[in-house]
């Protein structure tokens, strides 16, 4: 699994450990404080195969055996949003490890949205219940030495949280690399609009702070997967943001553009788990478990 470091740069600066799960082209993230060694994985991938409805753990596997290999003492498993694209490994993570399973607290109100879709009891995708903690916006506390303070993103959901951690911030699917650009922000509660308003609070981030996107496919110049590039560097060279472009503009973009997207492959799969914390939907009386797929609906 393609993995990289990113160094930590001093005080209140922490070492970033990437690592690419490529079949949704998620980027994912081992942080930890270099002074104390405490540490966190961000967004780590439940591996889903949907032609045969079967979920693997070769990313948990690879995240539990990276904080192994820096000696990382591991305290959170933090979730940036409900995932469209894949599943999240956080409940089987925090079930190995003993850790505290988080994500924003209007991940509830994503949940009351896909209720409805699925057709579902409420109390079957209730995030208050089913993750160990929700974020507010604003919200701090502290990674071992390193500050981290929560901040509200919507636009790609109505949800989505960035997580600064000293001078790293981890944007999830606002930003892209540079040579991509953004994010899409047509699914259900997502909106152009604030997708823009998340970006630009971003960008009010010291230029020198490091950016971990949530996604990288590549593009037509650049075949190898990265994830990181700085305020600075999303300022100047961004191609959906740069060169002065409006907000107005910006929106007709962005709507232009998801209006040719399909929905992701496993998005109709993933959100009755990610809404759950990432357990699969409950057995049922011959033991199995079945997900719950809408027709006609997307």
């Amino acid at each position: 699994m393609l993995t990289k470091i990113s160094p930590s740069r001093g005080s209140g600066s922490p070492v970033v450990v990437g690592f690419y799960e490529p079949v949704s082209g998620s980027c994912q993230y081992l942080v930890i404080d270099p002074d104390t060694r405490a540490s966190a994985l961000i967004d780590v991938v439940q591996e889903f195969d949907v032609t045969a409805a079967r979920s693997g753990t070769e990313s948990a596997d690879h995240a539990l055996a990276l904080v192994r290999d820096h000696e990382a003492d591991l305290k959170l498993i933090l979730d940036t949003h409900p995932h469209a694209d894949h599943l999240t490994a956080g409940r089987l993570l925090a079930e190995r490890t003993g850790c505290p399973h988080w994500i924003g607290e209007k991940c509830t109100d994503i949940a009351k949205i896909w209720t409805e879709i699925y057709h579902l009891p409420p109390q079957t995708l209730d995030p208050a219940t089913l993750y160990d903690r929700l974020l507010a916006d604003g919200e701090e506390f502290t990674l071992g030495r390193l500050p981290v303070k929560v901040m509200l993103s919507p636009g790609h959901t109505l949800g989505s949280i960035t997580y600064v951690i000293g001078d790293a911030a981890f944007v999830h699917d606002t930003f892209m690399q540079p040579d991509a650009g953004t994010s899409r922000a047509d699914f259900p509660g997502g909106s152009a609009a604030e997708l823009w308003d998340s970006l630009q609070a971003i960008l009010a981030l010291p230029d020198e702070t490091r950016i971990f996107v949530g996604h990288d496919y590549g593009t037509k110049t650049r075949e190898e997967p990265a994830w990181e590039s700085t305020v600075a560097q999303q300022k100047a060279e961004n191609i959906h943001i740069g060169g002065g472009r409006s907000r107005a503009e910006y929106i007709a973009l962005r709507e232009k553009r998801d209006a040719t997207l399909s929905l992701p492959k496993q998005m109709l799969h993933a959100l009755q788990v990610n809404l759950r914390g990432g357990r699969l939907p409950e057995p049922e009386a011959d033991g199995h478990r079945y997900f719950k797929i809408p027709a006609n609906r997307f």
